[in-house]
């Protein structure tokens, strides 16, 4: 697997003093607002182990991310596969940072680096990204790294009662048009 790296930032294999911060994100109703529920200590190390099983399988999926300067951790950022409930197919791009991080340009930093190498390296066609319609922060990251959004594409998430999680988002960049 590739360690991936930016001026500021690097994306590497998750390690196990990790775990600690990852799941002080994963109980802060802040960061999990857009997300759902709140996730136990033991939901949250389930969840690394699952991302390292995927990027094993798979040769992409979710890097920790550090701050290179200080080597913090702050969160993830890569590519997965859709879900199977949503009403297209292909390979998403997300982020997920501590609130410490935010409003560093973390996000678009990382997701940049991330679309080069599902371009480059692993030579997509296309790259999705799904949000809630009301996570405004991430849109804007989504814009910012070039994508575009067609509401007629927008979607309930099946998986949601309604409330603000169920209307959810779609982006797209093509390999093609990319910034």
């Amino acid at each position: 697997m590739a360690e991936l790296r930016t001026d500021r930032l690097v994306l590497r294999r998750w390690r196990e003093s990790d775990l600690e911060p990852w799941a002080a994100m994963n109980a802060d109703p802040e960061v999990r607002e857009h997300l759902g529920d709140l996730l136990t200590r033991e939901q949250s190390d389930a969840s690394v182990a699952r991302f390292q099983a995927e990027f094993d399988q798979r040769g992409y999926g979710w890097w920790a991310v550090e701050v290179e300067a200080t080597g913090e951790f702050i969160g993830f950022a890569g590519l997965d596969e859709v879900d199977d409930y949503v009403p297209f197919t292909g390979v998403e791009i997300g982020w997920r940072l501590a609130r410490s991080a935010w409003g560093h340009g973390y996000a678009t930093e990382g997701a940049l680096t991330v679309l080069a190498h599902g371009f480059d390296t692993l030579e997509l066609p296309e790259i999705l990204a799904v949000t809630t319609a009301t996570n405004l922060r991430s849109q804007a990251v989504m814009r910012r790294i070039g994508m575009t959004r067609d509401p007629a594409e927008d979607f309930n998430d099946p998986t949601e009662p309604e409330g603000p999680l169920r209307r959810n988002v779609l982006y797209r960049i093509a390999r093609s048009t990319r910034i």
